[in-house]
């Protein structure tokens, strides 16, 4: 639905392969009203000389030293420097006054090759991720760059992309404060009884609601959303996390990121598992230790709150009171499940290593310790 509401404001975004780019739009030509291509002409086009010449040049082309000294890489073809070339490549291309039209027939228009692991996937995010961030901080922020140039709503419709580094600030507040405080008795959310309470509960369900109907909408399934948001939730608290401080570190001098190229091959138990869908974790990540701390302190906050409700009836009202805490805490854990089953039930080479899942229980059980014994 993004690529659809970006293509309604000034033109979808370019993401990947899957496209296809005039030459003149992309060699750094303007775009204007006097513009014309005369295709008939274009098509007439002959390249002169013998097999043995058109392959010399071919090789000329090809190699590393073709474009040195040369605005390829800066004014002309894909920009270098960030690692999301694509993203600020159709941006520029959209700058100088060309229109992206977003296709999605029936029938796939391209077949391709994509992560079938969690590791694997993540890996690509945070790539993803870094890129972006650098985006909104290099001189072709959408802001800044598109000013005067595209609509308000397309640059809006790009910064979405670019900030979702920074987000995960946020999102990793909401997964651990608010179970935290959920063990002590202390709201962070109005009361059900409060008038307040209605705002924050209007947007959960509008949010909630919306992206299901979608989601749907885009012939998908309600599993299939659910799913969708546990990919969010886990990218977000990883990937774009680890994104987002390794670019702060790099700004300052203390980080020297590279480029990762994401493995998209993968052996055969892999695959039968990704054709059951089954989450494949398998390798040890600090990424997954970030997960699993998240998901565990949710489950021990949980499994606590529990353990106090029978055995302190008395305390009901309280626990009304703190309804939005409790839910946010039961979503966290349900949406966890694969990743308590990879941790303690799985047997197969795809559950969590068991490292890991020892550090995991480690920082989360110290972690709700010391927040409940806090005087």
């Amino acid at each position: 639905m993004e690529l659809h509401g970006l293509d309604g404001n000034g033109g979808s975004n370019y993401i990947g392969s899957g496209c296809f780019i005039r030459r003149d739009a992309f060699v750094g030509k303007e775009f204007n009203e006097k513009y014309n291509m005369d295709w008939k002409m274009a098509n007439k086009l002959k390249v002169e000389g013998s097999v043995q010449e058109l392959e010399q040049k071919a090789m000329q082309v090809a190699s590393c030293t073709y474009e040195l000294n040369t605005q390829w890489g800066q004014e002309m073809g894909m920009k270098y420097g960030i690692a999301v070339e694509d993203i600020v490549t159709g941006l520029d291309i959209q700058c100088r006054g060309w229109r992206s039209v977003y296709v999605n027939p029936e029938r796939p228009a391209y077949v391709g090759l994509a992560p079938t692991t969690l590791a694997q996937a993540l890996a690509q995010q945070k790539r993803w991720g870094e890129g972006n961030i650098q985006i909104m901080l290099s001189r072709y922020c959408p802001l800044v760059y598109g000013y005067n140039r595209i609509s308000l709503m397309h640059r809006l419709g790009y910064c979405h992309y670019n900030i979702r580094a920074a987000n995960s600030l946020p999102t990793i507040y909401y997964c651990i404060v608010p179970s935290l405080y959920l063990i002590r008795g202390i709201p962070l959310f109005p009361e059900v009884s409060s008038r307040w309470f209605l705002p924050f509960a209007y947007l959960v369900f509008a949010k909630c609601s919306s992206s299901l109907a979608e989601f749907l909408h885009s012939k998908g399934t309600v599993k299939g959303y659910w799913n969708g948001q546990r990919m969010w939730l886990y990218k977000q608290t990883s990937s774009y996390l680890i994104a987002f401080i390794d670019t702060i570190l790099k700004l300052i001098g203390l980080s020297n990121m590279k480029f990762a190229v994401t493995a998209k091959v993968s052996d055969d138990d892999v695959s039968q598992r990704y054709e059951k869908e089954i989450m494949e974790f398998g390798v040890s990540s600090p990424m997954f230790t970030v997960l699993g701390t998240i998901g565990l302190l949710n489950l021990f906050c949980f499994g606590i709150e529990m353990c106090k409700l029978m055995t302190e009836a008395a305390k009901m009202e309280m626990y009304i009171n703190m309804a939005f805490q409790i839910w946010l805490c039961v979503a966290l854990v349900l949406i966890n499940l694969p990743l308590y089953e990879a941790m303690f039930l799985r047997e197969d080479k795809g559950k969590m290593p068991s490292s890991v899942t020892l550090e995991s229980v480690g920082l989360a059980g110290f972690i709700v310790c010391a927040f409940a014994s806090i005087v």
